[in-house]
């Protein structure tokens, strides 16, 4: 596995990304709505632009199984093949960025229990709760740091 930072954010590598990140959310993200996916998903590619850093992992060049984000010290999105999941690729993405980066704060879905369950075996614990989501959604948030 290879990971990649600051690779041209072309079109073809935001479409696979994007891939990516449905397949992970439909995956892990039970308590979304198929159509509250579809609404996010409107979103992902400028997001995917926007980020500072962009970090791709590849099985072969071009061909991304897991991603992130990270702006400064914060981890804004981290997703991964559904098939990629405990096999060490989001372990290895996220010490990257810590490494890299000092990634040392981020927000996870309070629904998405094997998430958050990941990033405290990371040595992140939770530090505040919001009752809804970034976009006012009944989504709590849990911010976590290290």
């Amino acid at each position: 596995m290879k990971i990649v930072e600051n690779e041209p954010r072309t079109p073809e590598l935001l479409a696979r990304l994007l891939e990516v990140w449905e397949a992970s959310v439909r995956a892990t993200h039970l308590f979304l709505s198929p159509g509250e996916i579809e609404a996010i998903k409107a979103y992902v590619p400028q997001a995917l632009r926007e980020v500072p850093h962009l970090v791709t992992a590849e099985e072969e060049p071009g061909f991304p199984v897991g991603f992130m984000g990270i702006d400064g010290q914060r981890l804004e999105m981290l997703f991964l093949s559904p098939e990629e999941r405990g096999r060490g690729l989001g372990r290895k993405l996220l010490q990257y960025g810590m490494d890299r980066y000092q990634v040392n704060e981020l927000a996870v879905n309070e629904q998405n229990p094997q998430a958050r369950g990941f990033y405290e075996r990371m040595g992140f614990r939770v530090v505040k709760r919001t009752e809804t989501d970034g976009q006012g959604g009944p989504y709590p948030l849990l911010y976590m740091r290290l």
